[in-house]
């Protein structure tokens, strides 16, 4: 890694004397770690990952991590897990590292900070008693240095002050280790917390004015107990990343309604799953995890992180009173979509989130008898509403089939005053919905964004670790033969995706013939183009076409390099057969579609998301996706955004190519508006 660093016989032109620290040469905080600038890139198992910079005086955590002294005490201070798999900890239980180990980071060559008049190289341990004896770049800037403190006197010098400057200055990213962070599960929390070298997320980014009321990300790690009476029922969630992805962690991309986890109400998207029955899968394969969460068993243990927001005042007033509240789950059962539950929500101006404002007499709630005015609705269907509006939840309410599971928080003894009973309308200081069937109040559905096949300029080539083949498969069958297969996908899907092949069955002539497999994506038949049909266009063009006495089928099929292994594949469920998210990685870039998404913000806001990817040396191009969504925030409150999501361009402008330091300062750039084009792939269900 060649961290760059900037020439220290610049500042010496400045108005105000600052000094250079006399054991690495170069100006730094009295606080922060000594820099240097390394000859050769040093290798990853030596980086820090808090900072990015190669260790000084490392520490090992008992989980088998290694951080700078500095960099882990002054994370501890914050946080109580380790920065890479979030394991709880603290620093009373690290340890020094190995004599080993910091012989080999002493032996690192560095070069002598004075380029001008000095070119050498030395070991880094050798660079204090360098500077202090032989260079001729410091012997000249400690001459000029007292005779701009003394410009009258004569006098011998004085021995050389240990003071560094007291003017901090930006800090800088290295181009060559930016993306470092795409592998540390701390990429939110650290660039969000402090103000370490090697912020990636500005997405994040706080400004001075942002301190009275922001203050960091708060951060929780939970231990959640699945029950459910079939053992083989899926969860009813959607994950993306794993170890041999980007995005490093495990994250819930999606929790299916009237599923188990919904029912349960307590995972919600974005959080991150560290355990499972005691395992832990914060740093397994994607295909591991999948098998992890798909084993069968009637109570489920997990361990997850959940990111809570940025901490605040009225935070803090919260968590002081939540020790008199009681967490609550109810469940209403409506004979059809269209029956209302006969509740009024309303949002309030001092707290966030979205509270019941009335029950309506002889609504299915009113029955019910378990909510109660002022109950302040936290999830709806495991969908995530504690930054929530009064119509996200009626929306939410309307599109039910039969169950609504409701998690909410109840303060007793806590009642909204009788002025604001009538939730029809809004009034000046909140905003109600009604969940009666009808729009909410000052309701318009928004229309879906458009989306569009991935243009030239934003083509990629196949990410590292997969290949993809096209085959031509002829066939001669008799007429009233049938092609055997089953297909899902579709222009029309949520995601758009292309038509692929979910079963191939062993009664049909594409099982014979066996070279259509399973997961294969159908390009044509007899020349009619199937990428841009919706499901029942492609369903229609594949039986008109399966009647004649010859077929010719172009598909194309995604081969990952490092295949998982079969135990590991997903589970069979008939034809509910979906491919897992990596193997959507895998797929060229002319049958991707892309999305528009236009966030808006604040001038005294941050985006709310965190990034990861990008091109470096070692590693060549990699994705950027989104790995972390904070409560609160545009991001989420938009609802569009999705972790797992590729970020294809930022205002039209390709990110293809582009590292963590080329992208990181156009979206530190866009002050309240920036459109971010991107790619969605559904998360593997389990």
């Amino acid at each position: 890694m060649l961290a760059v660093m900037a020439d220290p016989t610049a500042e010496e032109h400045g108005s105000q004397v600052s000094e250079l620290c006399c054991e690495c040469g170069q100006f730094h905080l009295l606080l922060d770690n000594h820099l240097y600038n390394f000859q050769d890139e040093v290798d990853d198992e030596l980086i820090c990952h808090i900072c990015l910079q190669p260790l000084l005086q490392p520490m090992d955590t008992p989980c088998g991590h290694t951080y700078c002294f500095k960099c882990l005490e002054n994370f501890m201070q914050e946080y109580n897990f380790c920065p890479m798999d979030r394991k709880k900890l603290s620093f009373q239980q690290c340890h020094k590292s190995s004599l080993l180990v910091r012989n080999l980071l002493d032996k690192l060559i560095v070069f002598c900070p004075f380029k001008a008049e000095c070119q050498q190289t030395m070991q880094r341990c050798e660079l204090e008693a360098h500077l202090q004896n032989r260079c001729p770049g410091f012997k000249k800037y400690k001459a000029e240095l007292q005779r701009k403190k003394n410009p009258i006197s004569k006098g011998k010098e004085d021995p050389p002050a240990r003071v560094e400057t007291n003017t901090p200055k930006d800090p800088e990213v290295p181009s060559a280790g930016s993306s470092l962070v795409a592998e540390s599960s701390a990429a939110a929390v650290v660039s969000l917390g402090t103000v370490e070298p090697g912020l990636v997320n500005p997405a994040f980014e706080e400004t001075e004015e942002d301190l009275p009321q922001r203050t960091s990300l708060v951060a929780e790690t939970t231990t959640i107990e699945i029950h459910r009476e079939d053992p083989e029922e899926e969860l009813g969630m959607r994950i993306v990343g794993g170890k041999d992805t980007p995005l490093g962690n495990i994250v819930v991309q999606e929790v299916l309604r009237d599923s188990v986890i919904a029912a349960d109400g307590r995972i919600a998207p974005g959080d991150h799953i560290l355990e499972v029955n005691g395992v832990n899968i914060s740093s397994v394969t994607h295909c591991q995890a999948v098998s992890f969460l798909r084993h069968p068993g009637p109570v489920l243990h997990l361990m997850v992180l959940q990111e809570k927001g940025f901490s605040n005042k009225t935070a803090q007033q919260d968590s002081s009173s939540a020790t008199n509240r009681e967490v609550i789950h109810v469940t209403l059962i409506k004979r059809d979509r269209s029956e209302p539950l006969g509740i009024k929500l309303i949002r309030k101006t001092d707290e966030p989130g979205i509270f019941i404002l009335d029950l309506l007499e002889g609504g299915l709630a009113a029955k019910n008898g378990k909510l109660s005015r002022n109950d302040r609705v936290l999830s709806i269907n495991g969908q995530d509403l504690r930054q929530g509006t009064p119509e996200a939840a009626a929306q939410i309410i309307q599109t039910t089939e039969s169950r609504v599971n409701f998690v909410i928080l109840r303060q007793p003894g806590s009642q909204l005053p009788e002025q604001v009973e009538d939730g029809s309308t809004s009034n000046s200081s909140s905003s109600s919905s009604s969940s009666n069937g009808g729009s909410p109040v000052h309701h318009r559905r928004r229309v879906d964004q458009n989306h569009y096949r991935r243009k030239s300029t934003y083509q990629k080539d196949l990410p590292q670790g997969y290949a993809s083949h096209e085959k031509t498969v002829a066939i001669k069958k008799e007429p009233k033969e049938s092609l055997g297969i089953t297909i899902g996908g579709g222009r029309d899907n949520k995601n758009k995706l292309p038509i692929y092949v979910t079963s191939v069955q062993p009664i049909g002539c594409l099982f014979r013939d066996g070279r259509i497999k399973r997961g294969d994506v159908l390009l044509s038949i007899n020349g009619i183009d199937l990428t841009h049909l919706n499901y029942y266009e492609a369903v229609s063009a594949l039986k008109s076409n399966a009647a004649s006495h010859s077929v010719v089928l172009k598909a194309l099929e995604i081969i990952p390099l490092n295949a998982p292994e079969p135990s590991l594949d997903i589970k069979e469920q008939g034809f509910s057969w979906s491919p897992l998210w990596i193997m959507w990685l895998g797929l060229p870039s002319y049958l991707h579609c892309c999305q528009d998404i236009v966030l808006s913000k604040g001038n005294l806001e941050s985006w709310g998301f965190s990034i990861v990817g990008g091109f470096e040396e070692s590693k060549g191009n990699k994705p950027f996706f989104i790995k972390t969504i904070v409560p609160g925030t545009p991001a989420f409150r938009d609802r569009k955004l999705k972790c797992g999501d590729e970020i294809v361009a930022v205002n039209g402008v390709p990110a293809i190519g582009m590292s963590n330091s080329e992208l990181i300062p156009m979206l530190k750039e866009q002050r309240n508006k920036v459109t971010l084009t991107v790619v969605s792939w559904p998360g593997s269900l389990v």
